[in-house]
């Protein structure tokens, strides 16, 4: 699949009118800073940990960043689908503090 039709079939079935990953982007273009500086910074704790237990009892010479690319390319529509799912997770916590 090409770059152009991946882009043109990325939101044929969204029904906000933009992918995941752009309406993220919309919604903190749009929220407060404080709102959006607050929850980067736990997305950025959860990889923390994340990165923390997948190195747990590897060797010296491991190396995350060597795992996360193989695995992102044997599991690539895995990994695609659980990242719109987080976007969307992302712009949900957002959203939700915009009343608060």
């Amino acid at each position: 699949m090409s770059i152009f039709s991946e882009w043109f079939t990325e939101d044929e079935d969204d029904i906000f009118m933009g992918s995941p990953k752009s309406k993220f982007f919309d919604v903190t273009r749009e929220a407060s800073k404080e709102v959006v500086e607050d929850e980067i910074d736990k997305i950025i704790e959860k990889l923390a940990v994340l990165e923390m237990i997948i190195s747990e009892d590897k060797d010296e010479n491991f190396d995350i960043n060597e795992f996360i690319k193989e695995y992102t390319l044997e599991n690539s529509q895995k990994v695609k689908a659980m990242k719109k799912g987080l976007y969307v997770e992302f712009t949900g916590e957002i959203i939700c503090r915009l009343d608060s």
